[in-house]
Parts: C-alpha cells; sequence; structure tokens
C-alpha cells in the first residue's frame, strides 16, 4: 500500500464515453487518452479549453443539452404551435416523452398533471402545455435536487460506484477538484485494484489536483481503503473519495464483493460509508433506472452523478429516474472540462432540456 503524490501535473485524462454493456466480456474498460506533446496540438488544446472555460454555467449547461433537447423540442414545436387541445395532442405528446426516454411511469405521470393542470387553470389552446409541461418536469424533478452536505462527518467517506465505462474515475478526480475550491482537504482511495487503468488514472488526477492517492498494486480493495480512511482520520482530512471496481448488476459474485467493501468502511470509521454514490452514463438511457435499483438494492444508494450528457440525446431519463427510484441526484456533467461537473439544479436543467 502506498500513496502517490507528486509535484509536476500531467494532462488531464478524458472521459472515454461507451455503449451500454450486455455481458461480462463486453465491459467497457476506462483508458487514459494518450497525451500528445506536440505544440501544435498544445496550442490548440489551450485554446479550445480556454474558450470553454469562459463560458457560463448555464451556457455550458445548454449545450451539453443540445442534443437532447433538439430530440425534444424540435417534436413539440408541432403541438406547442397553436390548436385545440384534445385526445389527439394527448397522444402526439404521449409519443413524444415516449421517445425522449422519459420513460413509460413518468410519461403517464407528467400526463395526468398535465391534465389536471388544462382543467384548473382553463387552458384551451396547444400554446399553452408548454408551460404546463415544464412546470409539471419541475414538479417531478425537484424532489431530487438535494446538494451533498459533507460537513456531517470527519472525514467524509464517499463510496464511488457504477459500471465499467460510466465516468466514475474522471468523476472522482472532477469531485476532488469541485471540493477543494470550497476548501476541504480530500484523499482518493484507489480501491479498484483489478485495472492497472483505473490506478494510473487515479494518479494523473492525484497528481493534477495535489492530492494523495493510496493505492496498492492487487490485493484486496477493502484493505486499500481501510488503510485510506485510517490516513485521512490520522491527517485531518476532510473528505476521502474511495473508489471500487465497476461491475455489472447482473454479476452476482462481484455486488457481493462491493457489499464486503462496503462493511469494511464501516469497520473502519462506523457509520461510513457516509455517502455511496453511483454514476450513470447517460447514454445507456432506461438501463439506466435498472441500474439504480440494482446498485441500490444491494448497497442503499444514497446519491447520484449522471454523466456524459453532451453525447446522448437520452437526457430525459432523468425524469424516469424521477419517477422509479427517486434518490437523489447530486450532480451532473456536460462535458469533459473540470467546471462541466456541477450540482443538480431542477429549474436551470428544466429549462435548458426545454428552451430553444
Amino acid at each position: 500500500m502506498f500513496n502517490f503524490f507528486k509535484k509536476d501535473k500531467p494532462a488531464k485524462p478524458a472521459e472515454v464515453a461507451t455503449e451500454p454493456v450486455a455481458s461480462e466480456e463486453a465491459q467497457a474498460v476506462e483508458q487514459a487518452t494518450p497525451i500528445d506533446t506536440t505544440a501544435s496540438h498544445h496550442e490548440q488544446s489551450s485554446a479550445t479549453e480556454a474558450s470553454k472555460s469562459q463560458l457560463s454555467w448555464t451556457e455550458r449547461l445548454r449545450k451539453g443539452l443540445s442534443r437532447s433537447r433538439e430530440q425534444l423540442s424540435k417534436q413539440l414545436k408541432g403541438i406547442f404551435s397553436g390548436g385545440k387541445i384534445d385526445e389527439d395532442v394527448y397522444e402526439e405528446l404521449e409519443t413524444i416523452l415516449l421517445t425522449s426516454d422519459v420513460g413509460v411511469n413518468a410519461t403517464v405521470s407528467l400526463l395526468d398533471d398535465i391534465r389536471s393542470r388544462v382543467k384548473r387553470d382553463a387552458l384551451s389552446d396547444t400554446s399553452q402545455l408548454k408551460n404546463a409541461l415544464e412546470d409539471a418536469l419541475l414538479d417531478l424533478l425537484h424532489p431530487l435536487q438535494q446538494p451533498l452536505d459533507t460537513s456531517t462527518h470527519h472525514p467524509f467517506v464517499i463510496m464511488m460506484v457504477g459500471v465499467n465505462g460510466a465516468g466514475k474515475t474522471t468523476t472522482i478526480g472532477k469531485l476532488a477538484n469541485l471540493f477543494q475550491a470550497q476548501g476541504k482537504s480530500v484523499l482518493i482511495a484507489a480501491g479498484d485494484t483489478f485495472r492497472a487503468a483505473a490506478r494510473e488514472q487515479l494518479q494523473a488526477w492525484g497528481e493534477r489536483n495535489q492530492v494523495h492517492v493510496v493505492a496498492s498494486e492487487g490485493g484486496d480493495p477493502g484493505a486499500v481503503i481501510f488503510d485510506a480512511v485510517q490516513s485521512a482520520k490520522s491527517k485531518g482530512i476532510d473528505i476521502v473519495l474511495a473508489d471500487t471496481a465497476g461491475r455489472l448488476p447482473t454479476q452476482l459474485n462481484l455486488m457481493e464483493e462491493i457489499k464486503k467493501v462496503q462493511r469494511v468502511i464501516d469497520k473502519a470509521l462506523p457509520s461510513a460509508p457516509h455517502e455511496v454514490l453511483l454514476v450513470l452514463d447517460a447514454n445507456t438511457g432506461q438501463n439506466a433506472v435498472a441500474q439504480v435499483q440494482a446498485f441500490h438494492q444491494a448497497l442503499n444508494v444514497t446519491g447520484l452523478v449522471l454523466t456524459k450528457l453532451d453525447g446522448t440525446a437520452k437526457g430525459g431519463v432523468i425524469a424516469a429516474i424521477a419517477k422509479q427510484q427517486p434518490i437523489p441526484i447530486r450532480y451532473i456533467g456536460v462535458g469533459e472540462q473540470l467546471e462541466d461537473l456541477r450540482p443538480f439544479q431542477a429549474q436551470e436543467f428544466v429549462e435548458a432540456l426545454i428552451h430553444d
């Protein structure tokens, strides 16, 4: 077991988008992106990052949700252009919501809410349905807006879980940066001892953020995290980010192993982990709902991170999660930059999803 801490800052590893995995053999592997050291590439990358950093969060969110917004708003324009509100309109709206990955249960719930608003407010023209839909969607998502409070324990231990390829390792690096910006000290536990690439990525993130990384070449992941928690306690560290090996919910033996890791964390610090954070790839659509249900059943997940919203038109899946498994969405990711991971805010999300 050893710590990694270097002064030289390497280039930031990129988050690799992957398609949903269907079997153990087909699991995607998060790989660190090779570094191009040529001057021209460096200049282009610096210019691109500088340009992106000038965008406000609202602008980055709108840009990140552009594909989901196009999928939804282009179809909604035909409905909201004016006309009588009748059953044909409701049927068309139902089809649009379903094809936008909102899910059956959430679609039914939203339509019931909209019908109630139409009756209560005496709406008669389809041009009035846009506000009704926006308000119904906001009411559905708002309960998920619960910012993570890391001040309740010291150290505050966050157990990171998810399938391979969801962006878990990159999310850990971004969270470390985010917590540091809040004045918190951070320690990373490289609990994915099965993949050397995961350990190397976390080392790179640790060097970039000047954060200690407790790791081991192989061995027991529980032991690595146990040592990390003990180190955090002795050094007065505020937050421990504990990585775990990616796994499919259908891999029952591996799900049992991650339960064991959770028990080990509790032994290292009673009541820990204080947050079980499940990282989801928005590209997986409705499969994300199944992942939430499976991981929650095994580990009692307390928070979600929805990543890669910039690479998909399936942003509507957030509504499906809200209806079927309403676990707080702590953060959303809309790009590869450090600033592209932020706490979830229902109002700004709905506006970026619906408004042109």
